[in-house]
């Protein structure tokens, strides 16, 4: 049988063309190398199976020879030969596989690379407006000081002007003392971590909310996303710092910001109106701050449902709003509709239902509705008692309230009993249970009472141990104790018991004194540091 050379030298030449087109793809880019490769794949997949049929002839070939007893050796060497370019086209055809292979990676490392090109440009952006920003902040930072170091001359000589006007109305016939002109005023709303009912500012004085307050009041179950973390954060800190005009700018970009990519029905942007009105609300911008919590209020309605504990939260803080208003009527359907929400979402002993009765309660009382006050504050406080124990600050919060109610409608003995339960835990608490010499301060005081005729000459009878230190015990809330002690003693005295009202406010006096000099130091110890 006779075989073609022609053939072979043609596969020759074909691969010699090949091999001199893969060597001039060096200077090729990417996709064109990819594409010849793929047509080099190919070329040699169609050359494997021509030499194939060949290699498949030549052997058949061979046992034909073999039968008549011919010479094989000129085919046996063709075979070989065959053999041998078959084994480099399938080498060719396995380095082809793994360029392909190569090149696929390559593409998802650059469509990686862009995607982390972009990020960059991004942060970059991102990094030059929060250098704006600090540079424009930096700017109203020092008007800022400039004004407080004005405000601070003027503070030190209003309060000289103060100190002297004290000592003129010395003189005056006023008989009812400070304390209990304060014992009398009405607690403020308890609006989740704003202005605590037992400190003893003046309702119309705003101070500037705590951060974690307000974090919590504008969030209100909903999870602040981590693209606005930093912002809202940077925004809470000025305003619970009171830097009201660098807080509002913020808040202001980021709710532009929000609105031009996620759009205004978005529960984002909720949780930044709701940031922005506490804001304002701080500032007494009051109805600027209910404009924007309505709004919240509507987009939460709509995103989270009208039973989600943000919505609750909303609620909550537009009824306080209205509270700090006097509008008490048109707070209490909203407080009452933010602890439905609670009792249905958390269960209707969970102690932030516990804080929304404790609002609704005083939002009661300054309506005169008595009972309902006492229905309100009794059920908060077995909340607070069941979960979180007779220890819980809250819970002896919640007893200076209900005997606040109590005191309005004359109710002196369950008020008093009330009072001492608070002062004989804390009593407890710090000193050890009660039994033999170890009383309490009321108790000390009652003796006195009792005695006063037969100590006349004793400069008032037994001399009192140290209560001044409540603040040491981190186990007693001393706010709330120095209050029990003013309002206990305000009752005493209405009761005429003027030696034991005086025991008792003697010691709130030195209570409190003792907890500013703690805060002072506490104060001087971190800007040491």
């Amino acid at each position: 049988m006779v075989f073609n050379t022609m053939d072979t030298e043609a596969a020759k030449n074909y691969r010699k063309k090949k091999i001199e087109e893969i060597g001039k793809m060096t200077a090729l880019n990417q996709d064109e190398i990819v594409s010849n490769t793929k047509t080099v794949i190919q070329g040699l997949d169609t050359l494997k199976n021509d030499y194939q049929q060949i290699l498949n002839t030549l052997l058949n070939s061979i046992k034909t020879i073999k039968r008549e007893n011919g010479d094989t050796n000129l085919v046996e060497e063709k075979t070989n030969i065959l053999q041998r370019s078959l084994e480099t086209i399938e080498l060719g055809l396995g380095e082809g596989q793994v360029m392909m292979d190569l090149s696929n990676y390559l593409q998802k490392i650059e469509a990686e690379k862009q995607k982390l090109r972009a990020q960059v440009r991004r942060l970059c952006q991102e990094n030059g407006w929060l250098r704006d920003e600090l540079a424009t902040t930096q700017q109203k930072l020092q008007v800022s000081e400039q004004r407080v170091a004005t405000l601070e001359e003027e503070k030190k000589h209003l309060e000289f002007m103060n100190e002297m006007k004290k000592f003129d109305d010395s003189d005056g016939h006023s008989s009812v003392p400070n304390e209990e002109k304060e014992s009398e005023a009405p607690s403020q709303l308890d609006d989740l971590g704003f202005n605590d009912p037992d400190d003893d500012q003046s309702p119309e004085v705003l101070s500037p909310s705590q951060p974690s307050a307000m974090a919590h009041a504008a969030s209100g179950g909903y999870e602040i996303p981590a693209r606005l973390r930093t912002l809202h954060n940077l925004v809470i800190q000025y305003a619970s710092q009171g830097r009201y005009e660098v807080a509002v700018p913020l808040c202001k970009q980021a709710l532009e910001d929000l609105e031009k990519t996620s759009g205004h029905d978005h529960p984002d942007v909720a949780t930044m109106l709701n940031i922005l009105a506490l804001v304002y609300r701080d500032q007494g911008k009051y109805k600027e701050a209910a404009n924007l919590l309505n709004d919240a209020l509507n987009i939460r309605e709509k995103t989270l449902g009208p039973d989600h504990p943000a919505v609750a939260a909303t609620l909550n803080n537009l009824a306080v709003l209205y509270g700090k208003r006097g509008k008490y009527k048109e707070a209490e359907p909203l407080c009452k509709r933010a602890l439905e929400i609670r009792e249905k979402v958390l269960g209707k002993d969970h102690p932030d239902v516990a804080k929304q009765l404790n609002n609704l309660a005083l939002l009661c009382q300054n309506q005169g509705k008595y009972e309902e006050v006492e229905q309100y504050y009794q059920r908060a406080l077995e909340i607070y008692e069941g979960k979180l124990g007779p220890d819980d600050p809250n819970v002896a919060k919640t007893k200076n309230n209900l005997a606040s109610a109590y005191l309005k409608q004359g109710k002196y003995k369950q008020a008093e009993v009330l009072y001492k339960e608070v002062l004989t835990r804390a009593h407890e608490k710090e000193f050890g249970k009660v039994e033999g010499e170890n009383k309490t301060i009321w108790m000390r005081a009652e003796e006195r009472e009792e005695n006063k005729g037969k100590n006349k000459d004793k400069e008032g009878g037994p001399p009192l141990p140290e209560y001044g230190g409540w603040h040491k015990n981190i186990k007693v809330d001393s706010p709330t104790v120095t209050t029990t002690l003013k309002n206990l003693g305000a009752l005493y005295r209405r009761q005429g018991k003027y030696e034991a009202a005086e025991t008792l406010e003697e010691c709130a006096m030195k209570s409190k004194k003792n907890h500013e000099k703690s805060k002072l130091l506490v104060s001087s110890q971190h800007n040491k540091q």
